[in-house]
């Protein structure tokens, strides 16, 4: 085919298949007119092309998707000035779908399966027959089709797969001192420096943090220190004093979410099922290149299988009713249906009738909790597709 023509979807992954697999010279999408109208989203699409190095000319046509007629004339329209059509109907309204049957005439007709992952045939169409797709994204390419933009977040991802060996030994330092955890990482902010190049980090046995007073725990720093993770430990009555080996653990030391997000991004790596694993993915929802341009949100860990993203979301706490309403939101909106949201925690199993554990059931989360947290057991729930 020369020229696709695409029904507009509110799902992006609609949007983008057909294009990228049977790669036309042209697609042209039938959309309503707010999605012509909106200059950012048209500019996210031409840029997930070309990062997708699929070489395409786009042509949005605007009409109302809920108007049969309307829509029949475009269709007709694309029909008689363009060459060697193909209409995919995997997208659009239920209008736009009789629009499509209405017009199509011998016009080759296909449409994509979420459920099988292939295209299929419609009429006319043998080069779409049980076709599975073939297309492997990444975490930059979902938000992309979905008119967001991917922006560098706290972990540099591109050095995080040579530390995979002082993760492992910081979560096992982590399981043994879990209950306390938040309040000794206060404790160590207190102590240490953020600055570039500071890797000392000493002060008073008990000192304030966290609304309080805290004593730093020796059995704790020792752990630490014979995992490598600290280094010239020394502890008195009243003093503390040690370095870290390098900015990349003292971040980890100093943050308090980040054990949770580096074990779950290590089983993601582990589970070998994933093609793109990003830790801290920033997304921008409005396209801009930077934080201070729009609206964003941080996913801790983002990890894509073929064209299914899964975002998922780290806590240390207990699971509040906020995080999984903006959880269940970035999931919808820059991934849609077919795509998984998953809450992990070093909590406790809750009760599976607690209103957190209904409310997730309700927004489609899978719920992750600290008996699933070794690497084995993780893996295998990574690797777990639900059904539906």
């Amino acid at each position: 085919m020369k020229t696709l023509i695409e029904l507009y979807d509110e799902r992006p992954i609609e949007n983008v298949l057909a294009t990228e697999t049977f790669r036309p010279e042209e697609t042209v999408i039938i959309c309503p007119p707010e999605v012509d109208a909106n200059r950012a989203l048209k500019k996210s699409l031409e840029m997930y092309f070309s990062h997708r190095k699929c070489p395409v000319k786009l042509t949005f046509l605007p009409t109302s998707l809920l108007d049969s007629v309307k829509i029949g004339k475009r269709l007709l329209q694309v029909l008689e000035t363009h060459e060697d059509c193909a209409i995919d109907i995997a997208g659009g309204t239920d209008a736009a779908l009789f629009a499509a049957g209405n017009v199509a005439g011998n016009t080759p007709v296909f449409t994509y399966s979420r459920k099988k992952n292939a295209f299929f045939e419609i009429k006319n169409a043998p080069f779409a027959r049980d076709l599975p797709c073939a297309i492997r994204l990444d975490a930059e390419s979902c938000f992309l089709m979905a008119g967001g933009t991917l922006l560098k977040g706290r972990a540099d991802n591109s050095r995080l797969r040579d530390y995979l060996p002082e993760i492992d030994k910081l979560f096992t330092v982590f399981g043994d001192f879990r209950r306390e955890w938040q309040r000794q990482i206060s404790y160590i902010q207190k102590i240490s420096s953020a600055e570039p190049g500071r890797l000392d980090a000493s002060g008073p046995r008990t000192a304030k943090a966290d609304h309080g007073t805290v004593t730093a725990d020796p059995l704790l720093f020792e752990a630490l220190a014979e995992a490598g993770l600290i280094l010239d430990l020394e502890i008195t009555e009243d003093e503390i004093s040690f370095a870290f080996p390098d900015e990349t653990i003292r971040f980890w030391l100093r943050d308090i979410g980040s054990v949770l997000e580096l074990q779950v991004y290590r089983a993601c790596l582990a589970a070998d099922c994933f093609d793109d694993v990003v830790l801290s993915a920033v997304v921008n929802w409005e396209g801009g290149s930077n934080q201070r341009d729009g609206v964003t949100n941080e996913i801790d860990v983002m990890a894509v299988r073929g064209v299914q993203p899964v975002f998922i979301s780290c806590k240390t706490s207990e699971i509040k009713t906020e995080a999984l309403n903006e959880l269940s939101v970035l999931r919808d909106r820059f991934g849609g249906k077919g795509s998984r949201a998953i809450i992990v925690t070093s909590s406790s199993a809750a009760n599976e009738f607690s209103p957190m554990r209904r409310r997730a059931d309700e927004l489609n989360i899978e719920v992750i909790e600290w008996s699933e947290l070794t690497l084995d057991r993780l893996i295998k729930r990574l690797r777990m597709q639900p059904a539906g």
